[in-house]
């Protein structure tokens, strides 16, 4: 049966997959977002979209939007595709009176969302993480450090808050950003590098019980922690921590991690965990179809577990592919020939299919990674700034995070 469903952002990778994937389904979607010319827009999947207030600065407003929105009864779904949970899970009783939703409880989405939380939630289970010491000062930090690590405020998104570390000079200019942002007012993490490959498993869960799993491993770096080209693997030893995870703390909805598969040590990993879907069209093409799932879960119903997709199925992201290719110091020439390759589905792209721009479906979305290509060629060197637009209002501040967190807020 179609569904309405109301995404809760535009602005992300994720959203965007998210949206191809329910229009294909034949469902009804909506998106809120403050920015009018996120991604979402350039799509004729979107039947409407809502300009809201930005999360990142007005979360009551950005909320008294949304109440609004499903006060009138028009839809059946609301979809989390980001940060955005930290805010519903928070009054999810105010909300269920209007629409359904799949989230955990507040504190338990808490857990995930703070890396912090997470690590302590690992250790307490006995799950393999880099070894890790959390600090509060630049004097702590500078005791607990050993060289090559990686530094990670307790909340960030797609590798916004994490440096690599490799000697003094890095460790100096680290140590003055956490000082001058006030990162240290929360806590900061000490993580020992570990070399090795990087993937990323997505899960579904229902009541504590996982229902879908899939997990896929990086081919091509893109930029600001993002792939440019994904293989789905197999994984049973993720699935199984998950589930633990998971069955710990109650999960219901979404949750998804990164790992490291170390050169010399079989165990993955985790480093990160993500209360949410994260770019879930890899899984829709290896044949796991997790944004159904997840609708399912949001009705209320309890699903059987899907089955595992396949193993060896590649996707990739144009845009990723582009900004990757210019961060790394890719000259005019270069990028011409990487477009060319994209276009014409020459190697590495030759057996992969692009996640984020489904032309056939969706015309318009060629838009969004026309436009990229074009400033690339004007300007190579402004890839990370490009990259860093989409760490925009439709995200949480920290301030914003204690607004959230704090007893009046309710």
């Amino acid at each position: 049966m179609p569904l309405r469903v109301l995404l809760s952002e535009g602005s992300s990778t994720s959203s965007r997959e998210a949206i191809t994937i329910l229009a294909l389904a034949g469902h009804h979607v909506e998106v809120c977002d403050p920015t009018p010319w996120c991604i979402a827009r350039f799509s004729r999947l979107v039947r409407k979209f809502h300009r809201c207030p930005p999360l990142r600065d007005d979360p009551k407003g950005y909320l008294a939007f949304v109440e609004q929105l499903l006060a009138r009864g028009h839809f059946d779904i609301l979809l989390p595709t980001h940060e955005q949970g930290f805010l519903f899970s928070r009054v999810a009783l105010r909300l269920r009176d209007h629409v359904s939703f799949a989230l955990p409880s507040f504190e338990s989405y808490r857990a995930a969302h703070s890396k912090a939380r997470f690590s302590a939630l690992l250790a307490e289970l006995g799950l393999p993480q880099p070894k890790t010491a959390i600090v509060s000062c630049a004097a702590e930090l500078r005791r607990a450090i050993s060289f090559p690590a990686a530094v990670k405020t307790a909340v960030g998104t797609a590798s916004r808050g994490v440096w690599q570390v490799r000697d003094q000079c890095d460790l100096d200019r680290v140590t003055s950003e956490l000082t001058a942002t006030r990162a240290f007012s929360d806590a900061v993490l000490v993580q020992r590098w570990i070399a090795g490959s990087t993937e990323k498993a997505q899960s579904v869960f229902c009541r504590g019980k996982l229902t879908g799993f899939h997990a896929y491993r990086q081919i091509a770096l893109g930029v600001g922690g993002g792939e440019a080209i994904k293989e789905s693997v197999s994984r049973p030893a993720v699935r199984e921590m998950l589930e633990r995870i998971g069955g710990r703390l109650a999960w219901h909805g979404a949750l998804s991690v990164d790992y490291l598969v170390p050169a010399h040590d079989p165990r993955p990993h985790l480093i990160d965990c993500n209360p949410r879907l994260v770019e879930p069209m890899n899984a829709y093409a290896s044949g796991t179809d997790l944004v159904a799932l997840l609708l399912d879960v949001s009705r209320g119903e309890a699903p059987a577990a899907l089955p595992e997709g396949r193993a060896g199925v590649r996707t990739h992201l144009a845009i990723q592919a582009l900004l990757g290719c210019a961060a790394r110091g890719g000259s005019r020439r270069e990028l011409m020939r990487e477009s060319l390759r994209l276009w014409e589905g020459c190697a590495p792209y030759n057996a992969s299919c692009e996640e984020l721009t489904p032309l056939r479906a969706d015309w318009m979305s060629a838009v969004p990674v026309g436009l990229t290509t074009l400033m690339l060629l004007a300007s190579p060197h402004t890839a990370v700034a490009l990259a860093l637009g989409g760490f925009g209002a439709h995200l949480l501040s920290r301030e914003g995070i204690r607004l959230i967190e704090s007893e009046a807020f309710d």
